[in-house]
């Protein structure tokens, strides 16, 4: 399992009682989801997630839901006898999303504590902007990102008392020996092909492969691309085009280089 920091934050907030429901943000494929599963069934006896998103394109449970009876009601219907209580059970409620009127309904939730929350999405800014009550107060939101460079290392194997050492040198503006300077750098040019996504990431791990990575890394892209250009079903086209030119466009004013 690749080595995220966001994980401390996610169960130092979830193994306190708060008065806010934590809301991670964060691009597509950057690892929200698994880094959530992954500390929710660590922590809690009963996990319960609901990928809003599925709910929206299949059965759509939850579109018509509008107070915390109808809510619990639905909820019932996928989780059954694995709600319990505040303590021992997490609702995951990933893709918000997908229905903005959830997010309103997370303050009446909130103040009901009957079960602990999480919740996920990608766009929330967007969909905060078409909120017609955002509920201040009641949640919190912390920014997910791709691995950064140090995520990077710890998944190639450096260790922590490394990567502390190598901080302490770049703070104190002292020179790392040699070896260690070559290293590092190696795996810097490696961060710079590979990216911080984590499927990337992990692709590079098993294999080694930069072909198989930058196949990866083509289909996230595509996927990217169909993604943000159904948001607008009137102008789509225009938007995967401007989409596709914006590498081009950088590569053009110097900003990117290609790797060959």
């Amino acid at each position: 399992m690749l080595f995220r920091k966001i994980q401390d934050v996610i169960e130092c907030k979830l193994s306190r009682d708060t008065n806010r429901i934590l809301l991670v943000n964060g691009a597509r494929q950057v690892g929200k989801t698994f880094i959530i599963r992954h500390v929710g069934k660590k922590l809690f006896e009963n996990f319960i997630e609901i990928n809003l998103l599925e709910d929206s394109l299949d059965k759509g449970l939850f579109s018509k839901v509008r107070n915390i009876e109808d809510f619990y009601f639905q909820l019932s219907m996928i989780a059954g006898n694995r709600m319990r209580s505040r303590d021992n059970t997490l609702v995951f409620l990933d893709e918000i999303q997908a229905y903005p009127h959830l997010l309103t309904l997370l303050k009446f939730l909130n103040q009901d504590k009957r079960f602990t929350y999480i919740a996920s999405g990608s766009l929330l800014g967007v969909t905060l902007a078409k909120t017609t009550s955002i509920p201040i107060g009641s949640i919190e939101i912390v920014q997910m990102y791709p691995l950064c460079f140090e995520e990077f290392l710890r998944a190639n194997g450096v260790g922590e008392s490394a990567v502390d050492s190598i901080r302490s040198c770049f703070s104190e503006r002292k020179s790392l020996d040699e070896q260690t300077h070559a290293k590092i750098h190696d795996l810097f040019k490696k961060f710079l092909l590979v990216g911080g996504l984590p499927d990337a990431v992990n692709a590079y791990l098993e294999t080694k492969n930069i072909s198989e990575v930058r196949e990866i890394q083509s289909q996230i892209h595509d996927y990217y691309a169909t993604d943000a250009s159904k948001y607008d079903v009137d102008n789509k086209l225009k938007i995967r085009r401007i989409y596709d030119m914006v590498i081009s466009s950088l590569e053009n004013k110097g900003y990117v280089r290609k790797f060959d």
